[in-house]
């Protein structure tokens, strides 16, 4: 009988210090003694990278790219090498691979490369060995065999890519938190835990704010149909599977985006203002139209970067943050969504619509209120609805 594969993903956090290591190892044992093949991918140590890149700083304010990837690459590689050395110590054969030597081959863009294709023989000929392979995360070669990175949330894109190319049963993502909730817990206190999410919820979700999984991640998965799983490094549980094309739920999650801007222009500068933020790299996530203005919507990091370019064109700007709803209902549940804002007091600036989705731009004093109400109306009371039904239907 076929022996299922299973690639997991540990994060910084995960592989923070020895002792991490070692119950990550335990944990990897586990999995290993219940049949399974594994391939591990690995972050660097948390903080190793931030320290990496400062001692590069101190050298140059804006290091050489290719210098910097073969930097950076170092602190995945000192994780890998750690977890082997356990494995191997605790009886378990490990054999730890870069990026270069497990064959992730990825575009020339440094310090933010696209994976293009992976050559799996060398892990597949080790999994034959019956051998753990430990892969370091965030990193490839370019075809000329030049070190990259992938860059944020580079780790969870190359578990992912990796269990697409191996075909892997799933892809597991060890992280500091338990699963997906329907919001953060730490803005609504009873958020739930979601069992299972759709590839194309958990898109939007990640998109809009949630940090849970990085959006590339998740399309990569979608894309191969890998079932991906959150899981907490440190308990004992079960997860949230993100598998499936279709949203079940008529409202499944609530995503927050604090930290964006709006700023008001003359309407007669949208065109230049536009083809400036292409220039330079800026997305903007909506433009909001009014008779004798026009707003835009960026990050706040971004606003920096274009003060130099507006020169005067800005009438003003302020601080938003939005509230994205995800759902198979969302966008039904929109007007009804800012007319209950409304009645407990809230503004709401602008709102768009997506496929499955709405999200309001609100000030930033009350997203939380806003996501706490909105919560509790269309998740909290929805899901005490449906057990009366339940109850009803078993009675």
């Amino acid at each position: 009988m076929k022996q299922p594969l299973i690639v997991q993903k540990y994060g910084g956090t995960s592989v923070g210090s020895i002792d991490r290591i070692s119950k990550v190892a335990e944990r990897i044992i586990t999995a290993k003694n219940e049949g399974k093949q594994l391939v591990v991918v690995v972050s660097a140590m948390s903080g190793e990278t931030n320290r990496l890149l400062g001692l590069a700083k101190q050298i140059d304010n804006v290091p050489d790219a290719r210098e910097l990837d073969v930097l950076l690459s170092a602190g995945e590689q000192i994780s890998m090498a750690l977890l082997a050395i356990t494995l191997n110590k605790m009886g378990y054969p490990a054999r730890s691979l870069t990026g270069t030597q497990a064959n992730i081959v990825t575009d020339n863009q440094h310090n933010d490369a696209v994976i293009k294709h992976i050559d799996v023989s060398p892990i597949t000929e080790l999994l034959l060995q019956d051998q753990i392979v430990i892969v370091a995360g965030f990193q490839g070669m370019t075809e000329k065999g030049d070190i990259t990175t992938l860059g944020r949330g580079g780790s969870d894109t190359s578990a992912v890519a990796l269990a697409g190319a191996l075909q892997a049963d799933e892809c597991q993502i060890f992280t500091d938190v338990d699963g997906v909730y329907t919001c953060d817990p730490r803005v609504v206190k009873n958020a739930k835990k979601l069992t299972v999410i759709d590839f194309p919820s958990m898109a939007r979700m990640a998109k809009y704010g949630a940090k849970v999984l990085h959006l590339p991640s998740v399309l990569c998965a979608w894309e191969n149909q890998v079932p991906l799983r959150v899981l907490s490094t440190f308990d004992a549980n079960t997860g949230s599977l993100v598998k499936g094309d279709k949203c079940l739920l008529p409202l499944c999650g609530l995503a927050l985006q604090r930290d964006m801007c709006l700023i008001k222009i003359a309407v007669e500068a949208l065109p230049t203002v536009k083809k400036q933020c292409g220039m330079i790299g800026i997305e903007i996530w909506d433009v909001i139209e009014h008779p004798d203005w026009v707003g835009i919507v960026v990050k706040q990091d971004a606003y920096s970067k274009l003060e130099l370019v507006l020169q005067g064109r800005v009438a003003n700007s302020h601080p938003v943050s939005l509230l994205t709803a995800v759902g198979a209902k969302a966008e039904e549940l929109a007007k009804s969504s800012c007319q209950l804002l409304i009645d407990n007091e809230i503004m709401t600036i602008h709102q768009k619509l997506d496929n499955q989705s709405f999200t309001i731009a609100l000030f930033p004093d009350c997203v939380d209120s806003a996501a706490n109400i909105l919560h509790h109306a269309y998740i909290t009371l929805s899901e005490a609805h449906d057990c009366l039904q339940k109850d009803a239907f078993l009675n």
